[in-house]
C-alpha cells in the first residue's frame, strides 16, 4: 500500500508538471506545418514581387495562355551545334527577349508539354494526352530522321543524297509546307537541303500523322506576318532557289535584290535582308559556267566558272564601286564560239530568248570575251542592249564591284537554233528571232520570189550554194550549178568564212530563195532567208541523218522554211576509195557510232568528200521549184 501510494503520488506529480505524450506530438506537428506554410508564403511573395506581371491563377485556356505568352518574343534563328556531325547535337534557338530571356510553361495533372521542331522556329504547345498520343508517331519519324535511321528519299543523279544532319531539317520543312531548294551549305551547322528528303519511309500513314502538325504550323505561319506587320494577313512566301539545274543544256541562276558582282573573284553575292531569313535562300552557294553545252567537259572546261552565293552579312559583302539600274545577264563567248553554228546556237539565239523581255534596258556581262566576236556581232548586241557590254575579266583587273537589283547568270537555251514557244518565259519562238535578225541588220525581204516576177525586176528565183573549202567538199560543184540553172534558178556560189561581215552575209542570203549546201556550219546562214524560202541539205554517208535533222532540218522548219534532205549513196562518197566494199562502214555505218563523236567527225564527216549524182539531184531541184510556186 505504501509502495502503491508512492507510485501514485509520483505519477500524479509527474502529470502535473508536463503535457501528456499525445498532446506533445500534436504540437510538434503543428509547429512543423507552420514552418512549411510560412516558407511557402515567403516563396510565393518573392515570386510575385520579382514577376509583377505574372498571375497566380489564370482563367484562360492553356492554348490561349500559351499564345499570349509567346507573342512578346520573336524567334530569331534556328541553328545546329557546329560540333554535331549528323544532328547528334542539340538545336539552339536564339530568342530576342523583351521582359524575360526564357519562359517555362508547366502544367500538372494529365497534361504534358510537347515540343515540335520545325525549320526555323520552335513551337511549344500544351496538349492533352489524346492529342499528344496522335503526335508522338510524327515526332518519332523526325527523331528517326535526325538519328539517320529513317530511309532517305530518292535524289537525282546530279545531286547526291543529303547527309544525316540535313534530313531532319528536310522532314521539318515538309511539316511547314515550304518547298526545299538544292543548296550547298556555307556555314558550319547549317544543313544542306534536298528536295523530297522528308518523305523517307513513312508512306501514307506518315502523311496522315503529320497532318495535324502541318495544319497547326500553317496557322502559325499565317499568323506570324500579321503580328509582325500589324495586321497584314498575307502569308510570307518562300524565296525561290537561286539556281535551276534541271535543264539539259544549261544551268540558270536568276535572282533579285541586293546583287553585287565581285568581278575580281568572278562571284555574284546576293545580300539577303535579315528580316527575310528563314525563307530558304540565305545559305545557298553554287558554281556555274554560263554556257549552254552542259555535259560537254571539253567545251565547258574553257568557260570561266562563276560563284553565286547568298549571305545575310551585308557588312562583309563586297562594296559597290558602280550601281546599275538595269538588270544584268551574264554569259560566256568562249566554248565553241568562232564557228557560226555555235555563235548562234550557243549564244545569240538563247541570248535573244533571255533578254528580249527587257526591251534593250539590260546590262550584258561577258566572260571569256573576244574583241573580234564583239565587233562581228556588234549590230545584234546593240539591238539587244543599249548599254555597252561589260567585260568581266577587265572589270576584275580593275577590282570593280558592280551592283544590280536583278541578275541572270547563263542563257536560256532550248534545242539547236530553236526557241520553243512553250518553254520560253515570254512566249517567244524561232520566227521571232529571225524577224529580229532581219530588223537588226536591215534585211528587206520577208517572202521569197514569186515565179514570174515579184516586183524586183527578177524573174527567176535565186539559189545560193554554200561552197566548203576544207572538208566535205562538193567535188562537182560546177555540174550542180549548171543543173540548177537548167531547171530555172539563178545560181550563186558563196564561200562562208568566219571573217565575213555579218551584215554583208545576211544581205546576200536574204536576197536568195533557196540555200543548198553539204551538212556543216555554213547552213546556219539559212537564218537570213526570208520566210517561205527553202533549204536543201546534202547529208554525207555514214548514218548521219539524225544529226542533219537535229542541227538544221528541225530548225529550218521552225523558221518557216521548206526543207529537203538529200542523203547521198555510197557511190557519191569518196569513202568508197578508202575502204573495201564489204566494210562495216558501208553495211552498218550506224554501228560504228558507238566509237564516239571523234570517230564520227574524223571519219564520216571530215574524212569524205562528195560527188553528187546530178541526175538524181535534178529531181530535188525541181521539187524545190514547185514548192516555191505553191
Amino acid at each position: 500500500m505504501k509502495g502503491g501510494g508512492a507510485g501514485d503520488k509520483a505519477g500524479r506529480g509527474g502529470g502535473g508538471g508536463r503535457l501528456p505524450q499525445p498532446l506533445r506530438l500534436e504540437s510538434q506537428r503543428f509547429r512543423l506545418l507552420s514552418i512549411v506554410v510560412g516558407c511557402f508564403v515567403i516563396c510565393l511573395v518573392f515570386l510575385l514581387s520579382s514577376h509583377p506581371d505574372a498571375t497566380a491563377f489564370d482563367t484562360m485556356s492553356p492554348k490561349a495562355s500559351l499564345v499570349a505568352a509567346r507573342r512578346p518574343v520573336a524567334v530569331k534563328t534556328l541553328r545546329t551545334s557546329s560540333s554535331s556531325a549528323g544532328l547528334g547535337g542539340d538545336f539552339h534557338v536564339d530568342i530576342l527577349p523583351q521582359r524575360h530571356q526564357e519562359q517555362s510553361l508547366q502544367q500538372t495533372g494529365d497534361d504534358k508539354t510537347v515540343t515540335e521542331w520545325v525549320r526555323d522556329t520552335v513551337i511549344v504547345e500544351e496538349r492533352s494526352d489524346a492529342e499528344t498520343s496522335e503526335a508522338e508517331p510524327e515526332e518519332t519519324e523526325l527523331d528517326r530522321d535526325a538519328s539517320g535511321t529513317a530511309a532517305a528519299s530518292s535524289n537525282s543523279d546530279d545531286h547526291p543524297a543529303a547527309p544525316g544532319a540535313e534530313k531532319a531539317v528536310q522532314a521539318a520543312a515538309a511539316i511547314t509546307g515550304q518547298p526545299t531548294a538544292e543548296t550547298t551549305s556555307t556555314a558550319p551547322g547549317r544543313p544542306e537541303e534536298k528536295p523530297g528528303a522528308a518523305t523517307g519511309g513513312g508512306g501514307g500513314q506518315s502523311k496522315l500523322q503529320e497532318q495535324p502538325a502541318r495544319q497547326r504550323q500553317e496557322e502559325e505561319r499565317h499568323d506570324e506576318p500579321a503580328r509582325q506587320s500589324g495586321g497584314d494577313h498575307h502569308q510570307q512566301q518562300p524565296w525561290p532557289p537561286l539556281c535551276d539545274f534541271s535543264d539539259f543544256r544549261s544551268d540558270i541562276c536568276d535572282f533579285a535584290g541586293d546583287v553585287r558582282m565581285d568581278a575580281n573573284v568572278s562571284a555574284f553575292v546576293v545580300v539577303v535582308d535579315p528580316a527575310e531569313s528563314g525563307r530558304g535562300q540565305e545559305q545557298e552557294e553554287h558554281k556555274v559556267r554560263p554556257y549552254p553545252r552542259k555535259g560537254d567537259e571539253t567545251c565547258m572546261g574553257r568557260i570561266t566558272e562563276l560563284t553565286v552565293r547568298a549571305t545575310r552579312d551585308a557588312a562583309g559583302a563586297p562594296r559597290c564601286t558602280r550601281t546599275h539600274t538595269a538588270p544584268a545577264v551574264v554569259f560566256s563567248i568562249g566554248g565553241y564560239t568562232g564557228n557560226i553554228f555555235h555563235d548562234f546556237s550557243d549564244v545569240l539565239v538563247p541570248l535573244y530568248n533571255t533578254v528580249q523581255r527587257y526591251r534593250g534596258d539590260v546590262q550584258l556581262v561577258l566572260a571569256n570575251t573576244a574583241s573580234w566576236w564583239l565587233v562581228k556581232y556588234d549590230r545584234l548586241l546593240h539591238e539587244l542592249s543599249r548599254h555597252a557590254p561589260l567585260d568581266l575579266a577587265r572589270a576584275g583587273a580593275a577590282r570593280e564591284v558592280h551592283c544590280f537589283r536583278h541578275a541572270v547568270v547563263s542563257l536560256r537555251a532550248h534545242k539547236e537554233l530553236i526557241i520553243e514557244r512553250e518553254r520560253s518565259l515570254d512566249g517567244l519562238a524561232t520566227p521571232d528571232f529571225t524577224r529580229f535578225l532581219r530588223r537588226a541588220l536591215g534585211l528587206p525581204r520577208d517572202a521569197p520570189t514569186r515565179l514570174g516576177g515579184d516586183g524586183t525586176g527578177r524573174k527567176k528565183p535565186r539559189l545560193l550554194i554554200i561552197s566548203r573549202h576544207r572538208t566535205r567538199l562538193l567535188l562537182n560543184l560546177d555540174a550542180v550549178v549548171r543543173a540548177a540553172e537548167e531547171v530555172g534558178f539563178e545560181a550563186v556560189v558563196n564561200e562562208s568564212d568566219v571573217a565575213n561581215d555579218i551584215s554583208q552575209v545576211g544581205g546576200l542570203i536574204n536576197s536568195c530563195d533557196v540555200l543548198v549546201g553539204v551538212h556543216g556550219a555554213g547552213l546556219t546562214n539559212m537564218m537570213f532567208l526570208p520566210p517561205g524560202a527553202a533549204l536543201v541539205q546534202i547529208v554525207p554517208w555514214g548514218g548521219l541523218q539524225w544529226m542533219a535533222r537535229a542541227d538544221y532540218g528541225d530548225p529550218a522548219e521552225a523558221m518557216g522554211l521548206k526543207y529537203i534532205q538529200y542523203e547521198i549513196g555510197v557511190a557519191e562518197s569518196t569513202l568508197k576509195d578508202k575502204f573495201p566494199s564489204g566494210h562495216k562502214i558501208f553495211t552498218d555505218p550506224t554501228a560504228l557510232h558507238k566509237k564516239g563523236f571523234m570517230f564520227i567527225r574524223q571519219t564520216l564527216m571530215d574524212g569524205q568528200d562528195i560527188t553528187v549524182d546530178v541526175a538524181r539531184f535534178r529531181e530535188v531541184l525541181l521539187q524545190v521549184l514547185n514548192n516555191l510556186a505553191q
